[in-house]
């Protein structure tokens, strides 16, 4: 594979979106029949290679991306894009947990409910029902801990022994 070509993979890469030809040809610092030429060789390379990610054309110009085959593992190793108001009441969560569910609504405002079922779904959370059964307790688990690289709590952890941490700062955990 030339220079150019591999210039043009690396700008595909790092851009992680459709770039038009012009772009391309911009950020490799050649002329646009330079990039051209360069792309359809990087094209043709990947054509060629049992990868698992292809160079396509799409209408808002040419994207690196992973090839149909594999796209299953997408759901199961990347998670869904979180919006603001879900990272907020994960770090809410992370920061005051465990926390019950009625002092994490109090706290974030009822699109919390919605915020810790998707949260839940993700696997960034773990619910368990209070003893006395009004609530649930709120806790992040260890693919959290995994995903955001941070240092875990000693394992096991008994939800049981623990009292709710002091309060957090209100600006940080506001509801969104």
């Amino acid at each position: 594979m030339s220079r150019l070509a591999a210039t043009i993979e690396a700008i595909l890469y790092l851009k992680a979106r459709p770039v038009a030809i012009a772009e391309i040809a911009e950020c490799a610092a050649c002329d646009r029949e330079a990039a051209e030429e360069g792309l359809m060789e990087l094209m043709a390379e990947y054509a060629h290679r049992d990868s698992a990610l292809e160079v396509i054309e799409t209408p808002d110009g040419y994207s690196l991306q992973l090839r149909e085959a594999f796209q299953d593992l997408v759901q199961n190793l990347v998670p869904a894009d979180l919006g603001v108001g879900a990272l907020r009441t994960l770090a809410a969560i992370a920061l005051k947990g465990p926390i019950s569910q009625i002092d994490l609504v109090n706290l974030r405002g009822s699109g919390a409910y919605q915020h810790v079922q998707e949260l839940v779904q993700l696997g960034f959370v773990r619910k368990r029902k209070q003893s006395d059964g009004r609530s649930s307790w709120l806790q992040v688990t260890d693919k959290f801990h995994q995903y955001f690289q941070l240092n875990q709590l000693p394992q096991p952890f008994d939800l049981r022994s623990v009292k709710p941490a002091p309060e957090a700062d209100e600006n940080m955990l506001g509801a969104s």
